[in-house]
C-alpha cells in the first residue's frame, strides 16, 4: 500500500489554503481556498480533520475530500485543539467584560463534533495551558484551575472525578499513551522553601508519599516538562527571568530527569551558559541538549543521564528529531543564520549542511524525508514565504509571498504513529532545479586588536570542538577522559601557537615565557628574582583570565584591565632576565 500524500496547511493575510504534498506543493483540488483571514487553524492529531476559524465562523472539515463536518458561529475564536478521538473540539477565545456581563463571559467551550451542540463552557482568562489534556483513550482528561487539578473521566464534564489540590501549583503535563495515566506538576519555590516537580500516577494522589518521583530544585521562576512518547521518564527545564552572577542575559537555566520509576537526576552539561532547546528522540531511549555561550555544544544523552556522543560546538539554538527518530537536525535561528546540520544518529555522521537565513518556522514532514522552514510574519514582516527541503539539502519548492501580503503561519497534516516507515538514510544530494543552499565558509573573525598581527591559532575568540563520540570503547582515546582530551587539546594548539611566534633559536639566552616548566635560574639578587617570580606569578593568572574569557566567561572590568597590561609585564620580565 502506497504511503500517504501529507497535507501543508497555509494561513496568511491573502486567507487560509491546503496544500498537497511534498516534493511540490500544489493547491488542494477539493478544497477551495478561504479568502478571509484566519486567526488560527488546526489539524487533528490524526490527522483526518481540519479546522479553521475566519473571523466570521469556525469550520471543521474532512481532509481527504474537504466535506464539511460542522460550522459554529464564533467569530472571535483565536485558538482551536481536537481532543485524541475527535470526539470534541475546544475553542478558546480572548476574556472580555461587557456591561452586560459585568462577570464577563464563558470564553473556553467544549463542543460535540458529532452533533455540533456544546458540552460545556467554562472560564480560562490565562492564555497559558488554555486547553483541557486528555489521554490518548480519552479516558482521563484534566484541567488547572485556582491551584487545584480537576480531572474528569470519559468526557463527563458535568462531574469532576478527582481533585489535585497543592498550595500554588503553576504547571502540569499529562503522560501521553493511554491507562494508567501520569501527570507532572510543578510547584515554585516561596519564602526560601525550594521549587520541586512531582510525578503521580491518576488517580493515587496522597501527598508526596504517593509520588513516584520527586524532585526539588532552587533557581526556578518557570519549568518546561517534556515526556517521552513511552510517558516513561520527563525532561523538566527549570529557567529563572534573570543570572544574578551577569553571566547571561537569557537567565540561568538547569535540566532535570525524572522517571516513573523512582528516578531522577540533575543533567550535567559540560559547558556553562543558557539551555537553548531540548528534544526527545521518538524512540524515548535519548534525548539531545542545546546548550552553553555561543558556540553552543549539542549532546546526546542517554536514559542514565550519561552523554552517547557530543556534536562538539557550533552556532546553534534548536534540536528536532525526524518523525521515525532516524535522523537530527541541529539549527541556528532567531539572531543566528540559519545553518541546519543535518546527522544520520545512528551512524552518527553529518549528511548536509544547508542554510536558511531568516527562517522563523521549521517542521519536520511526517515522511521524514522533507522539511519546510519559513518566514513569517510578524517575527519578520519582510521576504515572507515558505520552503521545501530534502533533508539532503537542496531546496525542492519554493514560495514568495506576494509584495503587500504576510504569511502567518504553516503547518503540516499530522498522522499515526507508524504511517511511514523509516528509510534507510541518503548521503548523496537528491536531485532539484532549485539547487541547493549549504552554508559558505566563513572567514575566521579576529578582533580589532589582533588584525595587524599574522593570524595564529591563539588570535581565536573560542576554541572550537569537534564531534566527540562518548560511548565507552569508541572514543578516539580510550584511556584518556574527556577533561584529560579537552586539556591535551588546548595544550596542543598553545604548543603549535608558540612554535609559531618563537623566534630562531640564539644559545645559550634563556628564553622568556611564563612557563611552569622554565629552569628557574638565580640572578644572584634577592630582589630581582623576588621581582621576576612576581612577574611570572601575574602573567600566569593573566593566562588563566584569558582561557575563562575564551570559554565564554564574562569578565569583570578589573580582570579585562589585568588582561591589557600583559604586553607591559612581558617587557618587563624580558628586561630584567636580561639583565641577570
Amino acid at each position: 500500500m502506497a504511503a500517504p500524500v501529507p497535507l501543508l496547511a497555509v494561513r496568511g493575510s491573502d486567507g487560509t489554503s491546503l496544500l498537497s504534498g511534498p516534493p511540490r506543493c500544489e493547491q488542494l483540488s477539493t478544497f477551495q481556498r478561504d479568502c478571509r483571514p484566519s486567526r488560527c487553524f488546526t489539524f487533528s492529531r490524526d490527522g483526518t480533520l481540519f479546522a479553521w476559524c475566519n473571523g466570521h465562523s469556525v469550520s471543521v472539515v474532512k481532509s481527504l475530500d474537504s466535506s464539511v463536518v460542522s460550522t459554529f458561529d464564533l467569530p472571535k475564536t483565536a485558538l482551536l485543539e481536537f481532543s485524541p478521538l475527535n470526539n470534541i473540539l475546544v475553542t478558546w477565545q480572548p476574556y472580555t467584560k461587557t456591561q452586560d456581563s459585568p462577570q464577563g463571559e464563558a470564553n473556553l467551550q467544549l463542543w460535540n463534533l458529532s452533533s455540533g451542540g456544546l458540552i460545556k463552557a467554562l472560564f480560562q482568562k490565562k492564555v497559558d495551558s488554555w486547553c483541557p489534556r486528555w489521554s490518548d483513550d480519552e479516558k482521563v482528561c484534566v484541567r488547572s484551575v485556582s491551584n487545584e487539578l480537576h480531572f474528569y473521566q470519559d468526557n463527563d464534564f458535568n462531574s469532576i472525578a478527582n481533585k489535585l489540590h497543592m498550595q500554588k501549583v503553576s504547571d502540569f503535563s499529562l503522560s501521553p499513551g493511554g491507562q494508567p495515566s501520569k501527570v507532572c506538576v510543578y510547584v515554585p519555590g516561596s519564602k526560601g522553601a525550594p521549587s520541586f516537580v512531582r510525578l503521580y500516577q491518576y488517580p493515587v494522589f496522597g501527598g508526596p508519599t504517593s509520588a513516584l518521583a520527586n524532585k526539588s530544585f532552587f533557581k526556578s521562576d518557570r519549568v518546561s516538562m517534556q515526556w517521552n512518547q513511552k510517558a516513561s521518564a520527563v525532561l523538566v527545564t527549570a529557567s529563572t527571568e534573570v543570572d544574578k552572577t551577569g553571566a547571561s542575559y537569557y537567565g540561568e537555566q538547569t535540566l532535570h530527569y525524572l522517571s516513573v520509576s523512582g528516578e531522577t537526576a540533575l543533567v550535567q552539561l559540560a559547558k556553562n551558559g543558557p539551555i537553548y532547546d531540548v528534544a526527545w528522540s521518538p524512540s524515548s531511549t535519548e534525548f539531545c541538549v542545546v546548550y552553553g555561550f555561543m558556540p553552543a555544544k549539542a549532546t546526546i544523552f542517554n536514559l542514565k543521564c550519561d552523554p552517547v556522543f557530543d556534536f562538539g560546538t557550533g552556532p546553534r539554538n534548536a534540536a528536532y528529531y525526524s518523525p521515525q527518530g532516524h535522523i537530527l537536525v541541529l539549527a541556528g535561528f532567531g539572531n543566528l543564520r540559519g545553518q541546519m546540520e543535518v546527522w544520520d544518529v545512528k551512524k552518527y555522521k553529518q549528511v548536509s549542511k544547508p542554510q536558511a537565513p531568516d527562517a522563523t518556522h521549521f517542521a519536520w514532514s511526517p515522511d521524514g524525508e522533507h522539511i519546510v522552514t519559513a518566514t513569517c510574519s510578524p517575527r519578520l514582516r519582510v521576504s515572507n514565504g515558505f520552503k521545501i527541503w530534502h533533508y539532503t539539502g537542496p531546496v525542492l519548492h519554493k514560495v514568495d509571498v506576494a509584495t503587500g501580503s504576510e504569511l502567518w503561519e504553516i503547518r503540516w497534516q499530522s498522522f499515526p504513529s507508524g504511517s511511514f516507515p523509516e528509510r534507510a538514510v541518503k548521503y548523496q544530494v537528491a536531485p532539484s532545479d532549485l539547487g541547493s543552499t549549504h552554508a559558505p565558509p566563513t572567514q575566521l573573525y579576529r578582533p580589532p586588536a589582533l588584525r595587524h598581527l599574522p593570524a595564529t591559532a591563539s588570535s581565536k575568540l573560542h576554541e572550537d570542538e569537534p564531534p566527540q563520540d562518548l560511548r565507552p570503547g569508541l572514543s578516539g582515546d580510550k584511556n584518556l577522559s574527556r577533561s584529560a582530551l579537552k586539556n591535551q587539546k588546548k595544550r596542543e594548539a598553545k604548543k603549535a601557537a608558540r612554535q609559531e611566534n618563537k623566534p630562531a633559536p640564539e644559545p645559550p639566552s634563556q628564553p622568556v615565557g611564563v612557563s611552569n616548566s622554565q629552569s628557574e635560574v638565580s640572578s644572584g639578587d634577592p630582589e630581582m628574582d623576588k621581582k621576576i617570580k612576581n612577574l611570572k606569578k601575574k602573567l600566569k593568572a593573566i593566562e588563566e583570565l584569558k582561557e575563562q574569557q575564551e570559554s565564554g566567561k564574562i569578565l569583570q572590568k578589573n580582570q579585562l584591565e589585568k588582561i591589557q597590561k600583559e604586553e607591559l609585564l612581558l617587557k618587563e620580565l624580558q628586561e630584567l632576565q636580561v639583565g641577570q
